[in-house]
């Protein structure tokens, strides 16, 4: 059998290999996760937003994520007015259902910090009163009657208490504070779960209807504030998603139409028109029909030459 010839396998070799750059948003950005909104400085994937929060925020399976040194947790609500985000850990406590929790952290490294949620600190050692940390009391007692009624729940029972069990084994700990390891370390306080308390719902002595989260505040940086300001909301007007194009992190406006920016998205823009006011970055959404046609003419100019 004749081998084949050499055009050829240039041809097939530039059709199948890996075409190599750089790493820019693209289709890969959305407007959404699931049913909630994504927007600057948060984003749906690397590339997406700012690099600065990508590492925590994220969208998996339609989830949008905040990911931790202590796990991951449901992102249930954002506030872009007020920069704050709610998070539903799995294992905090509801009046619906109680269970033992794990420690809940943040990186100190990270863009966020404890919100105005309310903390109730569920079976502890009694009394609550004497719970200290560094010397200082812990416990507030002018809202211990928020104590007294998630303990009207049936699910106490969960956390090894019998119904409307006493309240000095509760705590509300407001303000919270993590300790030097970012962390709610419920062990050292000696209690057996928490529940939070994001929202009252209008109904403070009725712990069914009261909404139940962490809430967080997060905070911009420098290049935030800058691409903000300066470049995303004008990308945002133009219907494209603010992101950055690593390694150096440049702003990159992600367009619908597959192609990337480094301003903002015009209405019919058609990249195969010189604009010398637009710089482009293509995307790699658009790489593989540039790869065939590349290929497509790298193997005729071969055959024509052989």
């Amino acid at each position: 059998m004749d081998s084949l010839p050499l055009p050829f396998i240039v041809l097939l070799i530039t059709l199948f290999t890996p075409l190599q750059t750089s790493s820019a948003p693209g289709s890969a950005c959305q407007s959404t996760c699931g049913s909630l909104q994504v927007k600057y400085p948060f984003g749906t994937g690397y590339g997406c937003g700012s690099p600065r929060f990508q590492p925590y925020v994220t969208c998996s399976s339609d989830h949008l994520l905040l990911t931790t040194h202590t796990g991951s947790y449901p992102i249930t609500s954002v506030s872009y007015k007020d920069s704050t985000l709610t998070i539903t850990p799995p294992y905090m406590s509801t009046c619906s259902s109680m269970q033992q929790s794990p420690n809940l952290g943040l990186d100190w490294a990270s863009p966020f910090q404890l919100g105005p949620s309310i903390f109730l600190l569920l079976s502890c050692t009694p009394p609550t009163s004497s719970l200290t940390i560094k010397g200082s009391p812990v416990c507030d007692p002018s809202s211990s009657d928020l104590c007294a009624s998630i303990y009207s729940c049936p699910s106490v029972v969960s956390l090894g208490l019998h119904l409307f069990p006493p309240t000095n084994t509760c705590c509300v700990y407001s303000p919270a504070n993590f300790n030097s390891k970012g962390e709610l370390d419920l062990r050292a306080m000696k209690c057996i779960g928490y529940a939070s308390i994001a929202s009252f719902q209008d109904s403070p002595t009725d712990p069914s209807r009261w909404q139940y989260g962490v809430t967080l505040k997060y905070t911009n940086g420098a290049f935030d504030d800058y691409d903000m300001n300066n470049k995303c909301n004008t990308c945002e007007d133009s219907g494209g998603l603010c992101g950055y194009s690593p390694p150096s992190d440049s702003f990159v406006c992600a367009c619908k139409n597959g192609f990337n920016t480094s301003t903002a998205c015009y209405n019919n823009y058609n990249p195969f028109q010189d604009d010398e006011d637009q710089e482009i970055t293509w995307s790699s959404t658009s790489l593989p029909t540039w790869k065939i046609w590349l290929g497509l003419l790298a193997g005729l100019t071969f055959c024509l030459a052989a």
